[in-house]
């Protein structure tokens, strides 16, 4: 496949849809998904800029009239969740999609018009949306050409994933370091990401005599990024705000930790209006690192995970503050017996993503694979730590090869795709059963009433 010009999307589209003055009239559903999408999706990814643009417009508002709606959660966690008014517990995935995106989600969502699952999430952290080449809007298009394309209808949950202050920066210069996190928030919100995962957690200091100090630099951060999604998230949508105590990979988290965290979130917030919502989860460490530890033959060793953390904060959050509960990060290389634990002690969320770029891995062809992992050796030999062995680096930086190859990784050959995506459908089934998220549907049509926010059409 390769990128359409601006004459042959004109071309294609003729008799499925047509150009309105804001938008767009569908004239052949069937043929947007049978023939439309997949080239609209590849132009917008790898097209030229006047066409990229063009058929990113085209794609968000093909999902708009189709009822593919980006949606914010919020209303979820705080009402149906916080308040226990569900009559069963699941615990949401939030998944970080790095490579293949677009047919990854595709799993994804066909699954989901299968079982009649909404309760779900498609994330992208700050740091990959460095390493994978992938833009706020990028990912929001894949999303949802994936939904148009399998047919999904309802709210796509879109969410950014640890929008992480940088310690050193920060203590360098706060405001830097604090504007640097509002300009990606405000390019991931104007792209329809309306779930924000705010992380000042690497600024917790335990070396302070006091929970209230420690938390200090978090709770104030949080509250200023939660005061300024509240200006600038659209009319009529409640941006889902996530909070975090415990930074991933050092100590478990407390309740008292979490209590004195939102005490200090909750007084410095109320600087900035009485009645301004604030976040609707906490993140928590549990025991977990992201990507899990890798041992020197390249097996990852095994977590202990402590679920008495998720089940006592989260108690804690929905008891006293109507929040959804704990969150748990850094899970999808944890062994396959534990994931039906997370909805026995009412975990609101959990994040899923190494285990899904593993099974990329494992099924490539061997000669892309050497091709990536001697671009690694090449260009990120200084993250080579001291006794490592080339396993070790190999799993911790190969993530850094879905950027460089994604055009490679989009362009696999049909019968290595199609073995990838069946080991991932797989294990996605395997998981959403375990969380509990089958049949969501009735909660989100409850709780969740997506608003339609129409893109500006391109000047071209």
């Amino acid at each position: 496949m390769k990128p359409l010009a601006m004459e042959e999307i004109r071309k294609e589209m003729e008799g499925i849809i047509r150009e309105t003055e804001n938008s767009v009239e569908i004239l052949d559903e069937k043929k947007v998904r049978e023939k439309l999408i997949d080239k609209l999706i590849y132009t917008a990814v790898f097209g030229n800029e006047k066409e990229k643009g063009y058929s990113r417009w085209l794609i968000k508002t093909i999902a708009l009239e189709l009822d593919a709606v980006p949606s914010s959660i919020h209303d979820l966690y705080m009402e149906g969740m916080g308040k226990e008014k569900i009559d069963r517990w699941f615990t949401v995935p939030a998944m970080n999609i790095r490579g293949m995106t677009y047919d990854v989600m595709r799993q994804i969502f066909k699954i989901a018009v299968e079982e009649k699952m909404t309760a779900f999430i498609l994330e992208i952290a700050k740091s990959e949306i460095g390493y994978t080449f992938q833009r706020p809007e990028e990912y929001t298009v894949c999303a949802l050409a994936a939904a148009v394309k399998e047919g999904y209808k309802g709210p796509v949950f879109i969410q950014g994933d640890h929008f992480q202050f940088k310690a050193k920066n920060y203590f360098e210069d706060p405001e830097k370091e604090l504007n640097a996190i509002k300009e990606l928030t405000k390019e991931a919100i104007e792209a329809g990401f309306y779930n924000i995962d705010i992380d000042p957690s690497t600024l917790v200091d335990y070396s302070k005599p006091t929970l209230e100090k420690q938390q200090y630099h978090n709770y104030i951060n949080t509250a200023k990024m939660t005061a300024f999604i509240r200006e600038i998230e659209p009319e009529g949508i409640t941006v889902s705000v996530g909070g975090e105590i415990g930074h991933i990979g050092g100590k478990n988290s407390t309740p008292e930790e979490f209590e004195a965290f939102m005490e200090g979130y909750l007084k410095t917030l109320k600087e900035y209006g009485e009645e301004i919502p604030y976040i609707s989860k906490i993140s928590v460490q549990t025991g977990t690192e992201h990507g899990g530890v890798p041992l020197p033959d390249g097996r990852v060793a095994e977590v202990k995970l402590d679920f008495s953390v998720l089940k006592a904060i989260g108690e804690v959050a929905r008891k006293k503050y109507s929040m959804s509960g704990a969150v748990q990060h850094g899970a999808s290389t944890l062994p396959d017996e534990l994931f039906h634990k997370f909805p026995e002690v009412k975990t609101s969320e959990i994040h899923l993503a190494t285990g899904f770029q593993n099974i990329i891995y494992d099924h490539l062809p061997e000669e892309f694979k050497q091709e990536i992992y001697t671009y690694l050796k090449e260009n990120f030999r200084n993250e080579w730590k001291e006794g490592w062995t080339e396993k070790q680096f190999i799993y911790k930086t190969r993530k850094k090869g879905f950027g460089p190859f994604k055009e490679k990784f989009w362009n696999l050959p049909s019968d290595v795709k199609e073995n990838i995506l069946k080991a991932l459908e797989e294990k996605f089934r395997f998981l959403f059963e375990q969380l509990n998220v089958y049949n969501s549907k009735q909660y989100t049509d409850e709780y969740i009433k997506p608003v339609k926010v129409y893109p500006s059409k391109p000047n071209l």
